[in-house]
């Protein structure tokens, strides 16, 4: 989950690591460092605990540069958060440093065998091993000591390297963390994410497992762990490097809530027949016979991604009339999963690389499922490894909380749902032509939504002091429910639970009282008998809250005077299609977690604990 970068050209390398490692904070940042060979061939390091303010104040009090180097930004799993657990690692020597994301599971048995040959070793980090072993097989060549010592590691590493003894050479090598490496015009760039390096060059590849990549002034040359050449194919990133900025918002995540009516049509576009209400997915190794032919589908994601996934089960189930599973990526392959051909797997990820995700795709893979990603990062693992992509089109997400990811990930989602009604024959033409009109209309709907932000105030005024939150919904919308939750906890560090509401006799009606905030899910599509019966229960349900004196905070569909009697407070939304009403509910969830922490005084895109992508399990 940490943040690498490394620049070798003819510009000074230190702004521009120090750029792409502030673009990479959402990664790691509990402490950063960086090194470069200078002009007289010293290797500097400079490192520094905490935020990367910490590390630029360092440098401009101790300056460094040179043509070349490394730097990382981290998120701590072997080591406390420390300067002397910062990265890049050395070796005996100081000759040779690491940076590194990843974990080294066999590191304590590689310290003791090192230890016992004479290697001193001065932080608590797995990293460290790293730059011992290749130490200990450095002859002449830097990558050939950096692929006899990867041979020993166990686990998943993403790793840039650099030495004194062989300059003029950056070796990056990936075994599960992403490496991707930029091409610019006798400059070359290696980097843990795309928004790093996204302002200096859009042609890019990213490493596969097993891969190492040597870059010098004149190239990059990518070979195995054997030493044998491979090929990767570039892609050119069509995202806008203005994109990654924050555009005269206050915080990245209340950008990316704003940009989510521009996310959801580029999700659809080429996809969407508006006159026709076909779907089309195109590039997709999967045939429509397949598509019909198909008896289950498993959805596997984490996080924010997976109440995505809890939400499309409801909606292919639907639409598509077939049975539908979600699992964690964390727990799939741990329970011997039953599936064959016949089973279409389903993987969301906004990165395209967590791990434990990327895991249960291969699983279902040996299994013998055809798997189908949803994600938002061209030529990340999971899209090379999956039979077909739909991409979401968010353009880089920058704010560790996810949020313009989600609602294109339902978009996709409802997509697919169509898609399959369509080629099972399970929707007339007219229904799915009356959905896709509606689906058509959701991004003009959230626009309408975000021209409320600024009722939060008043509020939020009342809220933020709360201690606990319960997030209630119903059907598809108790998924959304859990991710309200999940925001609010995650950026505000408030308690706070999803619940279904039929369950709230089973238990939780015990921890209402005058203190607790309770956040219902309680809209509805007029045009629906199912929603109508789903609507009166939940009004019951407000009713249980208000009887025990609990604060009532309503979503609701525009101009319900049934639900504004009974709340404390009311966010409107516009009425939609039922399966839809879910993209536009989250964004007041989103925003009302957003105002909440920024009352708080908390730091809304970079959450403690958290990094944006995990990358290690």
């Amino acid at each position: 989950m940490c943040g690498i970068v490394g620049y070798i050209g003819q510009r000074k390398a230190v702004p521009i690591i120090l750029d792409g490692l502030r673009r990479l904070e959402y990664r790691g940042y509990d402490s950063a460092g960086l090194a470069v060979l200078d002009d007289h061939e010293a290797l500097c390091v400079r490192r520094a605990s905490g935020k990367l303010r910490n590390l630029e104040d360092c440098v401009r009090l101790n300056p460094v540069d040179g043509p070349y180097g490394v730097g990382h930004t981290r998120w701590a799993t072997h080591g406390r958060p420390t300067e002397e657990n910062a990265h890049p690692h050395r070796d005996c020597t100081g000759d040779i440093v690491v940076v590194h994301n990843g974990i080294v599971e066999n590191y304590l048995q590689l310290k003791r065998e090192l230890q016992a040959e004479g290697h001193r070793f001065i932080t608590e980090t797995d990293t460290e091993i790293i730059a011992h072993l290749i130490e200990k097989y450095f002859e002449d060549r830097l990558e050939e000591a950096v692929r006899k010592a990867l041979k020993e590691l166990n686990g998943v590493f993403a790793l840039a390297i650099i030495s004194r003894r062989d300059p003029n050479k950056i070796v990056a090598a990936r075994n599960g963390p992403p490496v991707v490496i930029g091409l610019g015009e006798g400059e070359y760039f290696v980097a843990s994410d795309v928004p790093a390096i996204l302002s200096h060059t859009r042609d890019m590849f990213f490493l596969a497992d097993g891969d190492m990549a040597v870059l010098t002034p004149e190239g990059v040359h990518l070979m195995d762990l054997n030493g044998r050449s491979v090929k990767r194919q570039v892609s050119h990133i069509l995202w806008d490097p203005i994109m990654a900025e924050k555009g005269g918002y206050k915080h990245f995540m209340l950008k990316e809530i704003f940009e989510q009516p521009r996310c959801v049509r580029d999700t659809m576009l080429g996809r969407v027949g508006q006159e026709s209400g076909r779907i089309f997915l195109e590039e997709m190794d999967i045939s429509e016979k397949e598509f019909r032919s198909f008896e289950q589908v498993k959805i596997i994601a984490c996080g924010t991604s997976w109440h995505a996934a809890l939400a499309g089960k409801f909606m292919i189930e639907k639409l598509g009339r077939i049975p539908v599973e979600v699992d964690y990526g964390s727990e799939f392959r741990y329970r011997d999963p039953i599936m064959n051909p016949n089973t279409l797997t389903v993987v969301i990820s906004q990165s395209g690389e967590t791990a434990d995700t990327l895991a249960a795709q291969r699983e279902a893979k040996l299994k013998g499922s055809k798997t189908l990603a949803i994600c938002n990062v061209i030529g990340s693992m999971i899209t090379r490894e999956a039979a077909g992509t739909l991409m979401t089109h968010a353009g880089p997400e920058i704010g560790v909380a996810s949020t313009k990811a989600f609602t294109c990930q339902l978009t996709a989602l409802f997509i697919l749902a169509l898609y399959l009604g369509q080629v099972r024959n399970k929707l007339a033409p007219e229904q799915s032509k009356a959905l896709v009109q509606e689906l058509l209309r959701i991004p003009g709907k959230l626009e309408t939504v975000l021209g409320h932000d600024a009722n939060y105030d008043d509020m939020v005024k009342r809220l933020f002091r709360a201690s606990d939150f319960l997030y209630l919904g119903r059907g598809i919308h108790f998924p959304i429910a859990l991710e309200g939750a999940l925001k609010l906890k995650e950026i505000s560090y408030i308690h706070a639970e999803g619940y279904p509401a039929g369950e709230m006799k089973h238990g939780p009606n015990a921890l209402i009282d005058g203190n607790l905030p309770v956040v219902v899910l309680a809209t509805r599509d007029p045009s629906s008998e199912e929603s109508r019966i789903r609507y009166e229960k939940t009004l019951s349900n407000i009713q249980e809250v208000k009887a025990r004196e609990g604060i009532v905070v309503s979503i609701a569909s525009e101009g319900d005077e049934d639900v504004r009697k009974v709340s404390d407070d009311v966010i409107w939304i516009p009425p939609s299609e039922e399966l839809l009403l879910p993209i536009l509910e989250i964004v007041p969830l989103q925003l009302l977690a957003y105002h909440i922490a920024v009352r708080r005084g908390c730091d809304v895109d970079q959450p403690r604990n958290l990094a944006k992508s995990v990358t290690v399990e």
